[in-house]
């Protein structure tokens, strides 16, 4: 399954909002860099896209754009043990990670709109890729999302997916509870979650900076009946509030977090 994609497999992640409704986080790092576990949320995005091959990405960075840039300058050096002689002015560094990725860490401005970053990286795409945000996990399987997409031969696939509802559901008998379940993944209906393939005619309906993809791009393709979406029925989660990163935390701390398909 690792070997699904060729090595040049493209994944476009959004790594450069503001993040403003995680706050308590953001005002320090942007969002896709808060932590679950030992590592930032972003890593645990490209972890899942390269469990199936993928070892190319694209990250489009804008606010707090440093630290982003120097998480994966460090990253060789910051993981696993390290011995340094002071007198030799030498370091020896113990084996540590070591990931299969290349990484492009793309500078698209501070203020620039989803659509606008993505129209930014044109030159780069010049074949079918993939994208999703920097502030959500998934179980979606990366080898049958591409193969649905080729197989529908449209432009652009979508993964919709049922978000998790906030409260405990009920059942009733009358008056009694006959059932009680605690947030379902039900959601109130299919909602965008991330995980897109486009074909690199996505760009003719980017315009500049300001475009936005959801709100131009994605409407007009679901106009002219060039957007599908990929079912997704398990687990999804975004990180778009404090809570939601505490319940990212539960999972990863429980040993059995539903995105982590490597090991």
């Amino acid at each position: 399954m690792q070997k699904t994609f060729k090595k040049n497999q493209k994944v476009v992640i959004f790594a450069g909002g503001y993040g403003t409704r995680l706050s308590e986080e953001t005002e320090r790092k942007p969002k896709p860099m808060v932590e679950i576990g030992d590592y930032p949320l972003l890593w645990h995005i490209m972890k899942q896209y390269s469990f199936y091959g993928c070892r190319e990405f694209y990250i489009t960075l804008g606010y707090k754009s440093e630290m982003i840039k120097r998480f994966f300058h460090d990253y060789y050096i910051l993981d696993g043990n390290m011995t340094i002689d002071l007198k030799k002015s030498r370091v020896v560094k113990a084996k540590g990670r070591r990931e299969d990725w290349i990484v492009h860490l793309i500078d698209t401005g501070l203020h620039t709109q989803t659509g606008g970053r993505l129209k930014r990286l044109e030159p780069h795409l010049d074949g079918t890729f993939m994208l999703t945000y920097g502030d959500g996990v998934s179980d979606v399987n990366i080898k049958e999302l591409m193969a649905f997409h080729r197989a529908h031969g449209k432009l652009a696939t979508v993964t919709a997916v049922r978000p998790p509802a906030r409260f405990g559901g009920l059942e009733f008998k009358g008056d009694r509870v006959v059932r009680f379940t605690e947030k379902p993944q039900i959601g109130e209906g299919w909602i965008n979650g991330g995980f897109f393939v486009f074909e690199p005619e996505i760009f003719r309906y980017l315009q500049g900076d300001g475009s936005v993809l959801e709100t131009e791009a994605l409407e007009r393709l679901a106009e002219e009946g060039q957007l599908m979406a990929y079912r997704h029925e398990r687990f999804w989660q975004c990180m778009d509030t404090l809570r939601d990163k505490r319940i990212l935390e539960k999972h990863w701390e429980s040993g059995q977090a539903p995105w982590k398909l490597w090991k």
